[in-house]
């Protein structure tokens, strides 16, 4: 019998009755519900949220049926039926205020059809706490409030501050409900990408367990490693069946592409749960998650900052800073984070400073090849074929062709780039050497005003020198004094030393020279 594969699919109940394949992750979810009473996850876009808040539903509706066969089963004794607010605010585009307080009108008014719509004329949050109180009193039993994606508001107005200032005034009054509403409230979970934390939408709950970066719940949503061999080794082998490898590659590839994310210091490795299956489902590897969308706002982050690209293949930074996106006007870091495109690769706990990077080849490729036409004058439909276009150069040594294609990557520079030429020519060089990093061997390393690369080929080595304002003549002697082509001295392969000179004035390459050997 086929597997079928949730993909895109949110919803627990309709995940258990139709057979769709469920990595079991429900003692998680009772170990939740019994140590605590107040939470905050967040976790990357299409990470398995919304299943979460679902299961969660699905679980205090004493929906004992959908957990059979489950850890749950065997650990619930006492299966009961609670009055559940589950407000999602993902499903909406939110072009201003009234397409907010639409959203929580029309929540409001189905709990009202249930609980009583003496409030319903009064303001969205005097409207929740009475309907809280009232379910309470109705049932008999303290409520359960489940909230996905809480900052899809806030997100989608950056670079607006007067309507995200607006946005976070309303939600700020509706979420601060929990905490005056706290002795009618069995349990609460808000979800969403980001953490706003010191502005405002959360400074009113202070009684909010973020569980985020915590160890206990790293894999609540993702697939692990071990839960990836258990529970799926059937579906590597026909993985591995039909792209003609063993499942020792398939193994290793799917870890490539998809796994390494971290959530907690010298935490567990989680594969990314999305492209994963879409890859099971498919079999066949693609950018399944980067292509679902990712926000140009980004960019506007990383160059408004005046971000040094290469730092994002080893940043180093502090949990305070990873748990905030208050701060993101002036670091971008947090929200790269916490949208998943870095993660943890590592913690220092004598300075408390994590070490971040790429996660996996789908972040790293997808993410570099999004920002490339941000930075260089092409299209984003010709970032493949140019590098492409690279690697085919230097693979037939044809060194000129590859130069020249390098500098029409300057031409046309953006002013508001320009202003910051060593940054701007770092960031080009970073982007295009990284991307053939997929298709060829490239080491590449900055320091202040320079830039140094190897590049590996089946018959060719290129040991290159760029520098800012100098000469090609100083690159290709600093290359010779350096000694850093001595590596390859006893090296089969055709090793060509290049000096480049990058010009401030001209704003591009100016000159190239090459030594053979």
């Amino acid at each position: 019998m086929e597997r079928l594969y949730p993909i895109g699919i949110q919803s627990f109940e309709e995940i258990r009755k139709g057979g769709f394949l469920y990595v079991d992750k429900t003692e998680r979810v009772y170990r939740m519900v019994k140590s605590g009473k107040y939470y905050f996850l967040s976790r990357p876009r299409r990470f398995g949220k919304s299943l979460l808040i679902s299961t969660l539903e699905a679980y205090f509706r004493g929906r004992r049926e959908l957990f059979a066969g489950l850890a749950m089963e065997r650990l619930e004794r006492e299966w009961t039926d609670y009055p559940v607010f589950h407000l999602d605010l993902n499903a909406r585009k939110y072009n201003d205020v009234p397409s907010l307080v639409a959203i929580l009108n029309q929540h409001l008014e189905i709990w009202e059809g249930i609980y009583g719509d003496e409030k319903k004329n009064r303001v969205p949050e005097e409207r929740f706490a009475y309907l809280i109180e009232n379910a309470c009193r109705m049932t008999g039993r303290n409520v359960v409030i489940l909230v996905d994606e809480y900052d899809k508001p806030m997100l989608q107005a950056i670079g607006d501050e007067a309507l995200r200032t607006e946005y976070q005034n309303i939600l700020k009054a509706f979420y601060g409900v929990l905490k005056s509403s706290d002795r009618y409230i069995r349990f609460a979970l808000l979800t969403g990408v980001t953490k706003f934390s010191k502005v405002s939408v959360f400074s009113d709950l202070n009684n909010l367990e973020d569980i985020s970066m915590a160890r206990d719940y790293e894999s609540v949503c993702g697939i692990t490693e071990e839960e990836l061999r258990s529970d799926l080794r059937p579906d590597i082998h026909l993985l591995a069946e039909a792209m003609g490898i063993d499942d020792a590659e398939a193994f290793g590839r799917l870890k490539a592409w998809y796994d390494g994310y971290h959530f907690a210091a010298s935490g567990a490795d989680v594969y990314n749960p999305f492209s994963l299956l879409s890859t099971l489902k498919r079999k066949e590897f693609g950018s399944y998650w980067f292509e679902t969308g990712t926000p140009t706002f980004l960019v506007e982050l990383l160059r408004r900052s005046r971000y040094d690209l290469s730092r994002l293949a080893d940043e180093r930074t502090t949990s305070d800073v990873l748990g905030s996106v208050d701060l993101m006007v002036d670091d971008p870091i947090p929200v790269l984070y916490q949208s998943g495109y870095l993660t943890i690769k590592g913690y220092d706990a004598r300075f408390g400073l994590y070490r971040l990077g790429f996660p996996n080849e789908e972040v790293t490729k997808g993410f570099m090849s999004f920002l490339l036409p941000y930075y260089a004058p092409i299209q984003k439909s010709e970032s493949v074929f140019q590098i492409s276009r690279f690697v085919e150069e230097v693979e037939a040594g044809d060194l000129d062709s590859f130069m020249l294609r390098l500098r029409s990557f300057f031409a046309d520079t953006p002013y508001e780039l320009a202003r910051d030429r060593e940054l701007h020519y770092q960031n080009v060089l970073f982007l295009v050497f990284k991307l053939m990093g997929f298709y060829t061997r490239v080491e590449y390393h900055t320091s202040r005003g320079r830039v140094d690369l190897v590049l590996m080929t089946d018959r060719y080595i290129y040991v290159m020198e760029f520098k800012l304002d100098g000469t090609a003549e100083e690159a290709l002697r600093q290359i010779e004094e350096k000694g850093y082509a001595e590596p390859f001295a006893r090296d089969g392969r055709k090793l060509l030393k290049v000096g480049v000179n990058f010009s401030s004035a001209s704003r591009n390459i100016e000159r190239w020279l090459v030594k053979m050997g």
